[in-house]
């Protein structure tokens, strides 16, 4: 039987479960395979509005509340080796001001994680634009 997709799943200071873990693997795998990439390792990292904040300050320099930050730990073009931390405090807060479920906003920040990962960026409006066409392109494939 074949190893399991090297995805990966972690709390830092809060206790937090990813509902069908193993289909969330597959899907986000999925992805991954869409874009030609390898797999080398994907860890998620859940955890507070405090954690993050201070990730946030830290590593970027940014003085703000965020859901996701990741991180690129891969120096081989086409292949995933990389950190997202998400807020899952954000990801409540969010989903609430979107009117749409926890579970729905948590799929969609984990794939814009993963997408920065892919080579997609946000920092422009035209990109903001795209990464959003992405995301929804992304959670179309998801069958949970």
């Amino acid at each position: 039987m074949p190893e399991s997709p090297p995805i990966e799943f972690f709390n830092e200071d809060i206790e937090f479960e990813v509902k069908d873990e193993q289909k969330t693997k597959e899907w986000l795998q999925k992805i991954i395979s869409n874009y030609s990439f390898e797999l080398e390792s994907l860890n998620y990292i859940f955890c507070s509005d405090e954690y993050l904040h201070q990730m946030n300050v830290d590593y970027l320099d940014h003085d703000t509340l965020t859901d996701v930050i990741t991180f690129d730990n891969s120096d081989i073009e086409g292949v995933i080796e990389g950190d997202v931390f998400i807020s899952i405090d954000r990801v409540v807060d969010n989903a609430h001001s979107f009117n749409i479920t926890p579970e729905r906003e948590l799929q969609r920040v984990m794939v814009h994680g993963l997408l920065h990962l892919l080579g997609f960026d946000d920092k422009s409006p035209e990109l903001k634009k795209l990464m959003k066409s992405k995301e929804d392109e992304c959670l179309s494939l998801l069958s949970l």
